[in-house]
């Protein structure tokens, strides 16, 4: 069987929860569009968290990447279309903070998503949850995982599809957070499920 690797962060900056790990940890295990589902959690840490996907990748050896990170303030599951070679913004949490650094120094700008991405915004929306997509994944850690699959599976020549999907805030994050766009840990996590069942077809 296929296998689809799913990755999520821990909580990060005044975030103290991170949907996209509870979403792991629910799909962990199921097979969803003929992919069985190999879910890992990744630290919010410039040095660690692309390594550790990394290697997560070359153990599980999945014919596809899909990494989630929690856009607190969007009110749309968004798939991204590009990641670019750049970190910069907040601290992340050990306290490094980095501004205008490449991810690879001898890297190209950017590299697009080869994961199906309007098919999953119309797959999510034909669910009837709201989605569009992205075409900025920032400067942070979502951007620099994204960044680092693709540039490992474009200079190995990998038979392997990557992408980052970014989704809003659970009601349970808004709860601690004021002013924020929520949405149930359910709807998120079917949201992604409809997105998976797309590869399937």
């Amino acid at each position: 069987m296929k296998k689809l690797l799913l990755t999520g962060f821990v909580p990060f900056l005044d975030n103290p929860i991170n949907p996209t790990e509870e979403i792991v940890k629910a799909l962990e295990g199921q097979t969803i569009g003929g992919y069985e589902i190999v879910g890992r959690i990744l630290p919010v840490d410039f040095a660690e968290s692309a390594r550790q996907c990394i290697e997560h990748v070359n153990d599980v050896k999945p014919d596809v990447v899909i990494s989630l990170g929690l856009a607190a303030g969007r009110n749309k599951v968004t798939p991204e279309r590009i990641a670019i070679n750049c970190r910069d913004g907040e601290p992340d949490n050990s306290g490094v903070r980095l501004q205008d650094a490449p991810i690879e120094e001898i890297g190209p700008a950017g590299y697009f998503s080869t994961l199906p991405i309007r098919a999953f915004v119309n797959a999510s929306i034909d669910k009837g949850y709201p989605a569009a997509v992205s075409n900025t994944a920032g400067t942070y850690l979502c951007n620099n995982v994204m960044y680092s699959v693709l540039h490992k599976i474009e200079q190995e020549q990998l038979p392997m599809r990557a992408g980052f999907i970014h989704i809003p805030a659970s009601h349970e994050l808004a709860l601690k957070k004021s002013g924020i766009p929520s949405w149930s840990l359910a709807d998120l996590t079917e949201s992604i499920r409809a997105m998976i069942e797309v590869l399937g077809e």
